[in-house]
């Protein structure tokens, strides 16, 4: 069974994201094996709003190096939250505007 915080691991905060925001968009990193309908549900239940649609992206790794030692990132999935007209804004969010 899993949990809220097992589906939503942390917001993502970048400018893009920030700028989503105007339009009641917000941007997790989520768990690889969650699907839309789970994500919804998660938001709605963490943040006491209303969900109107979840897009999710799949972020392959990437190659990088450090001096001589090569690697990889680690892949992540990413969600696109996009929240009711009439919902409420998630109060974590406003005070980073």
């Amino acid at each position: 069974m899993k949990t809220v915080q097992d589906i939503i691991i942390k917001p993502v905060i970048t400018e893009a994201s920030m700028d989503m925001m105007a339009e009641k968009k917000y941007v997790f990193k989520v768990l690889k094996t969650a699907t839309k309908s789970e994500i919804a549900a998660a938001v709605e239940e963490m943040f006491k709003v209303e969900v109107a649609s979840v897009n999710t992206i799949n972020m392959k790794r990437k190659p990088k190096r450090l001096g001589v030692h090569a690697g990889y990132t680690a892949a992540w999935k990413k969600a696109i939250v996009t929240l009711k007209a009439d919902s409420k804004t998630i109060e974590f969010f406003d005070g980073m505007n």
